[in-house]
């Protein structure tokens, strides 16, 4: 129990729960990963789980040592969540493009995307939400408390990534099954663009929240 004590905070379990409860809140990787794994399997959706998983543990590490970065300098957070945007925007477009395909044979095998390309497309899509590094920021101070130590942190933000790499997985896997696939194969198309339209709403969103406020302070 001791030993226990010394890896993991008090407060460890009400962190677990905060933090499994916002996964269970579809975000923009979420559907992502449903925009994917509705036409590749595990094998073409791997990579985005480990990018994903890969952003939110740098965040998770920012938050432990360099967190007051985006407090002092609000600018680079407005950048970074400009350019999130944008991102997201794109890999809407691409979505709401894609062209009828089934979900097996050959030409689908070959059709998926390199895992480095995975990596890199679910590595973009953490990274450029800096809502992530607010709410581990939240959870590392508010939840944990100043008398966190740092092996504790440290042990917290191993089983937040390793939660997170987890939960992609079991999404991707859950849609693979051959009785899923059945279900979505007829409307494969429709699926991809409704996650291709969620996304480029949450870009849009994103970008109005900036907007908005010029508009309203033009004079008439």
């Amino acid at each position: 129990m001791e030993r226990f004590s010394v890896l993991f905070p008090s407060a460890f379990p009400a962190l677990a729960l905060a933090h499994f409860v916002a996964l269970l809140s579809p975000g923009p990787d979420f559907f992502l990963l449903v925009g994917y794994a509705v036409r590749y399997p595990l094998r073409g959706s791997a990579g985005l789980c480990v990018g994903i998983a890969a952003g939110n543990g740098l965040y998770i590490l920012l938050a432990i040592v360099g967190w007051g970065i985006l407090r002092q300098l609000p600018l680079l957070f407005t950048v970074i969540e400009l350019l999130g945007a944008v991102y997201l925007l794109w890999i809407g477009a691409l979505l709401l493009r894609s062209r009828p395909q089934t979900l097996s044979g050959s030409g689908a095998e070959n059709a998926y995307p390199g895992f480095h390309q995975q990596l890199l497309l679910g590595l973009g899509s953490s990274l450029l939400n800096p809502k992530n590094a607010l709410f581990y920021l939240a959870l590392m101070t508010a939840l944990l408390g100043p008398g966190v130590t740092l092996v504790q942190q440290t042990v917290s933000g191993i089983w937040m990534t390793s939660v997170v790499l987890a939960w992609d997985i079991l999404i991707v896997t859950v849609i693979a099954l051959p009785a899923v696939q059945q279900r979505f194969t007829h409307g494969l198309l429709w699926i991809e663009r409704a996650a291709g339209a969620i996304l480029c709403v949450f870009g849009v969103g994103i970008v109005g929240r900036f907007i908005w406020p010029l508009i309203v302070a033009t004079p008439n």
